[in-house]
C-alpha cells in the first residue's frame, strides 16, 4: 500500500508519546506514516473545570472534525477520555494493550501520606472521579483543582498550588515521572475509569477496509479489547462522561470475565460498588446488565443528583 496513514493527535507531550508509539507499531508494518496536531477544547480551556466544559467530547471533538472530513486516517486518545458514545459516522477500530491501570499519588514530598491527618494535605485533581472517592476515604483532605498537562501540574504543584497529586499511573510512566510516585493506590477503593490505562484508536465508518485491517494488525490486542468494550457499555448504560464519577475495572479469567464497579456521589458520602461474572462471549451484555444493576441499587438517584448539581 503506498498511502500514508495520517494520525491525529493533541499536542501535549503525553499525547505526542502515544501517537509516536502508535506510529512506529504502524511502520513496523511497513506503512508510512504522518502526524497531525492540534488543541482540543479540553486542552484551550484551563481555567474551567472539565464538568464545566462539558461532560463529553472535551478532548475529542476537534480530532473527530478532522476524521469526519478526511484531513486524518485516524486519530489516538486515552481510552479514558472517550465519551461512551460516538457521532455518527465514526467507530473505534482498536485498543492496544493496556498499561497498569492503577491511579497513583506523585509529590515532591516523599514522606507525604493521605492517611496521616496530622499533615492537612492539599491535594490537585481535574477528575470528577478521583475527587469524589477522595472525599469518600480520606474527607480530611482538601482538594484543588489541576488542570493542564503533566508538566504544568508538576510545576503548580512546586509553587504550591498543592502537596501531591493524584493521576493515571500510565501517563506518569510514559512520561518518565515514576520517581516521584510516592503511592500506588488500590484498584478496589480507587477503581479507574473506564478504559483507563490503553489507547484507543478512533477512525471514520468510511475509512478503507485495507487501512483498517492494517491498523487493527499493528495495534489491537485482544484481550485489552475484550476488557475495554465491556467496560464502555457500561458506561454507555449509566450515560457516563468526563464529569461523572463512575469507575469500572474488568479482569480476564480464563473463559470468564469479572466487572468491579460502581459510582459514587460528587460529595463521596454515598457509594455504589458491585461485581458481576460472566462467560467471555458475553462480556458486553454483562457490561450492560451491570450498569443496570448498579442503576437499580441507587445509583439512578446518585446519577440525577450529579447531572441536576452540574447544571447548576
Amino acid at each position: 500500500m503506498n498511502k500514508i496513514i495520517r494520525i491525529g493527535t493533541r499536542k501535549s507531550q503525553l499525547a505526542l508519546w502515544q501517537a509516536k508509539h502508535v506510529a512506529k507499531l504502524i511502520e513496523q508494518q511497513g506503512i508510512e506514516t504522518e502526524l497531525v496536531t492540534m488543541d482540543t477544547i479540553g486542552d484551550q480551556v484551563l481555567n474551567k473545570s472539565l464538568s464545566k466544559i462539558g461532560s463529553k467530547g472535551v478532548f475529542t471533538e476537534e480530532l473527530e472534525a478532522c476524521l469526519i472530513s478526511g484531513q486524518i486516517d485516524i486519530a489516538v486518545h486515552s481510552a479514558k477520555d472517550m465519551p461512551s458514545t460516538l457521532p455518527d459516522g465514526l467507530e473505534l477500530i482498536a485498543f492496544t494493550e493496556r498499561e497498569e491501570p492503577c491511579d497513583v499519588v506523585v509529590s515532591y514530598n516523599r514522606y507525604l501520606r493521605l492517611d496521616d491527618d496530622s499533615q492537612k494535605l492539599v491535594l490537585g485533581t481535574s477528575s470528577t472521579r478521583r475527587s469524589a472517592l477522595l472525599k469518600h476515604y480520606f474527607p480530611k483532605i482538601r482538594i484543588v483543582e489541576s488542570r493542564g498537562n503533566l508538566q504544568t501540574r508538576m510545576e503548580k504543584m512546586k509553587e504550591g498550588l498543592c502537596d501531591g497529586l493524584i493521576l493515571a499511573y500510565a501517563g506518569v510512566h510514559r512520561m518518565q515521572y515514576d520517581q516521584f510516585i510516592i503511592q500506588k493506590l488500590p484498584l478496589d477503593t480507587f477503581t479507574p475509569a473506564v478504559g483507563q490505562g490503553a489507547l484507543a484508536i478512533e477512525a471514520s465508518t468510511s475509512l478503507s477496509p485495507e487501512i483498517k485491517k492494517i491498523v487493527r494488525k499493528a495495534l489491537n490486542h485482544d484481550l485489552t479489547e475484550t476488557r475495554l468494550l465491556t467496560e464502555r457499555a457500561f458506561l454507555r448504560t449509566m450515560e457516563g462522561g468526563c464529569s461523572i464519577p463512575t469507575f469500572a475495572l474488568t479482569t480476564l479469567h480464563g473463559n470468564e470475565i469479572t466487572i468491579h464497579g460502581g459510582l459514587v456521589s460528587l460529595s463521596g458520602k454515598e457509594i455504589i460498588r458491585e461485581e458481576m461474572t460472566a462467560p467471555k462471549e458475553n462480556a458486553v451484555e454483562m457490561g450492560q446488565a451491570f450498569a443496570e444493576k448498579v442503576l437499580s441499587m441507587g445509583g439512578d438517584a446518585i446519577l440525577k443528583e450529579i447531572k441536576e448539581g452540574l447544571a447548576e
